[in-house]
C-alpha cells in the first residue's frame, strides 16, 4: 500500500524592527550634527579667537585642522572598539567626553592649551560618531536602511552652514560676556541632552563583533594619518623644510603597510582593524576617494570664504556667518528634491549632477570676486552661494545612500569607522591644504588674486570627486522583501 507523505517549506517571519528605531537615528544624526558644528564652528570664529589668544595664521587652520585629523586618527579604532565592548557604550562615552573637552576648550588661557583640547575633542567624536552607522544598521530592517541612511548626507550638509552661522550669531550676541568661548559652551546642554537621549533610545549591546583590538593596525594607521596631516599644515609657515617631504613619504609608506599588514591578520585568523572585504565592494572603495576629494573641497571652501569675507572684506563674524545663508538654502532645496526617490531613479547620475552644479556655483564665486574688483557686498554672493549648496546637497545625499546601502550587518563596525574617517580626513585635509594655499597666495598676491586661484582648487577637487563616483554602480541599492518560498514537490514513496 502506497502511502503519501508532503513536506512544506514555512518561511521563518522576520522579526519585528527595533520599536525605537526613528528616535535613535534622531539620535545618531544629531551626534553627527554636533560634530559637523563643532569642526566648523571656529572657522568663522578663528579670527577673534587669534586677536584674544595670540598665535599666527596656522592656529586658524589647527583649530580645525587639529580637531578633525584627531578625529580621522581614532576613528577606525573607535568603530572597532564599539564591536568589542558594544556600540551603546562607546557612543555614551564618546559624548560625555566630548561635552567634557568642549567645556575645557571654553576655559582655555592660549593656543597651545585649546588645540590640545580641540584634539582632545576629536579624539572623544573617534570614539562616538563610528557607533551611529552601526547602530543605524542594527535597529533599520534592510528596506528602511537606504531611507535612514539617506537622510546623513542632507542633514550633515546643513550642518556645515548651521556651524558658521550659529558661530557669528554666538560671538556676535556675546552672551554672559564669554565672546567666542560661547561657541564651546552651546555645547554643554548639547551633550547632556544627547546623553540622555542615547541612555533612553539606543538598543542595548548585542554580542561582541570581535574578540579583540589590533593594537599594532591602530598604531600604523594612526602614525600615517598624523605624518600625512601635521605637515600638510605647518609646511609652509615653516618655509617648507625637507622634513616635510619626508613625513609625506613615510606616512604613504605607512598606509600601504597597514593594508598589508591588515591582510595578513586576516590570513592567520585574527580580528584585523578593517574587514578586508570592504575593499571588495567597488561602491565602497570608490565613494572613499569621492568622499575624500568632496569634504577636501568642502570644508577648504568654507575656511577660505568666511576668513576672506572677514580678514579682507571686513566683515563682522555674524555677517560672514550671515552671507552663507543662500548656501543652506541651496542645500534645503537639495534635500527636498532628494525625497520621494530621486535617488533610487537617479543613483549615480544625481552625484554627477550634484558636483557639476556644485562646480558652477564656485565658478561664479570666482565670476563675482573678478568682476567686483574683490570687493562684492553681501548679496553680490548670494546666487552662487546658492548654487554651490544645491550641488553639494545633491552629491551628498546620493553618495551617502549608495556606498552605505551596500554594507553588510557584518562590516558596519569598520565600514563606520573607515567611512567616517575618510569624511573627517577629508575635512582635515581641505582646511590644511586649502588653507595653506590661501595664505601663501595672499602674502604674496593679495587676497582678493589669492581667493581667485584657491577656488580654482576646489573645482579641481570636485573634479576628482567626478572621477571617482565612476566606480560607484549606476543604480542605488534597492531593498525588497524576501521572495517567498516555493513549496517544496511533494514527496511520494511507494
Amino acid at each position: 500500500m502506497a502511502s503519501t507523505e508532503v513536506t512544506t517549506n514555512t518561511q521563518t517571519p522576520a522579526p519585528a524592527p527595533y520599536r525605537w528605531r526613528w528616535p535613535a537615528l534622531a539620535v545618531v544624526l544629531a551626534a553627527g550634527m554636533m560634530d559637523l558644528l563643532d569642526s566648523l564652528i571656529t572657522i568663522v570664529a578663528g579670527p577673534q579667537i587669534r586677536a584674544h589668544l595670540g598665535g599666527g595664521d596656522t592656529l586658524i587652520q589647527w583649530l580645525a585642522a587639529g580637531y578633525t585629523l584627531a578625529m580621522a586618527s581614532g576613528l577606525i579604532v573607535g568603530g572597532r572598539l564599539g564591536d568589542i565592548h558594544g556600540r551603546k557604550r562607546l557612543f555614551l562615552l564618546g559624548m560625555s567626553g566630548f561635552t567634557i573637552a568642549s567645556l575645557l576648550c571654553a576655559v582655555a588661557q592660549d593656543p597651545g592649551m585649546l588645540i590640545a583640547f580641540r584634539v582632545l575633542q576629536g579624539l572623544c567624536g573617534a570614539v562616538m560618531l563610528p557607533q551611529g552607522l552601526g547602530i543605524v544598521t542594527e535597529v533599520f530592517p534592510p528596506r528602511q536602511r537606504p531611507m535612514a541612511f539617506g537622510l546623513f548626507g542632507p542633514v550633515l550638509s546643513l550642518g556645515t552652514i548651521g556651524g558658521p552661522v550659529l558661530g557669528g550669531w554666538l560671538i556676535g550676541a556675546n552672551l554672559f560676556g564669554t565672546g567666542w568661548r560661547m561657541i564651546f559652551l552651546i555645547n554643554l546642554p548639547l551633550g547632556l541632552a544627547g546623553v540622555a537621549a542615547a541612555v533612553r533610545y539606543l538598543p542595548k549591546a548585542g554580542v561582541p563583533a570581535a574578540r579583540r583590538l589590533d593594537v599594532t593596525g591602530a598604531l600604523i594607521i594612526t602614525a600615517a594619518a598624523v605624518l600625512l596631516v601635521y605637515p600638510t599644515v605647518q609646511g609652509r609657515e615653516l618655509g617648507w623644510p625637507a622634513w616635510v617631504f619626508v613625513c609625506f613619504a613615510v606616512g604613504a609608506a605607512l598606509a600601504v603597510a597597514f593594508a598589508r599588514y591588515e591582510a595578513r591578520v586576516q590570513r592567520a585568523g585574527g580580528d584585523p582593524l578593517v574587514a578586508l572585504s570592504l575593499f571588495g565592494k567597488r561602491s565602497f572603495t570608490g565613494g572613499l576617494f569621492a568622499v575624500v576629494s568632496l569634504y577636501c573641497g568642502l570644508v577648504g571652501l568654507s575656511l577660505i570664504f568666511t576668513i576672506y569675507v572677514q580678514v579682507a572684506l571686513g566683515f563682522s563674524p555674524l555677517r560672514a556667518a550671515l552671507t552663507t545663508l543662500p548656501q543652506a538654502a541651496g542645500s534645503v532645496s537639495a534635500l527636498l528634491a532628494s525625497r520621494g526617490g530621486l535617488t533610487a531613479r537617479l543613483g549615480r547620475l544625481q552625484i554627477h549632477l550634484g558636483l557639476v552644479t556644485a562646480a558652477a556655483g564656485v565658478f561664479g564665486l570666482w565670476l563675482t570676486l573678478r568682476q567686483t574688483g574683490g570687493r562684492p557686498a553681501s548679496w553680490q554672493f548670494a546666487p552662487a552661494l546658492f548654487v554651490v549648496g544645491v550641488g553639494m546637497g545633491l552629491a551628498l545625499a546620493a553618495i551617502f545612500n549608495i556606498v552605505l546601502a551596500t554594507v553588510e550587518p557584518g562590516e558596519t563596525g569598520s565600514a563606520s569607522g573607515v567611512f567616517t574617517a575618510v569624511q573627517q580626513f577629508g575635512g582635515a585635509l581641505g582646511a590644511a591644504l586649502l588653507g595653506t594655499v590661501f595664505f601663501g597666495l595672499a602674502g604674496r598676491d593679495g587676497f582678493a588674486t589669492s581667493a581667485q586661484r584657491t577656488l580654482w582648487v576646489v573645482v579641481a577637487l570636485l573634479a576628482v570627486a567626478f572621477a571617482m563616483t565612476m566606480a560607484l554602480p549606476r543604480e542605488a541599492r534597492t531593498f525588497g522583501p524576501p521572495p517567498p518560498a516555493a513549496p517544496a514537490a511533494p514527496n511520494t514513496e511507494a
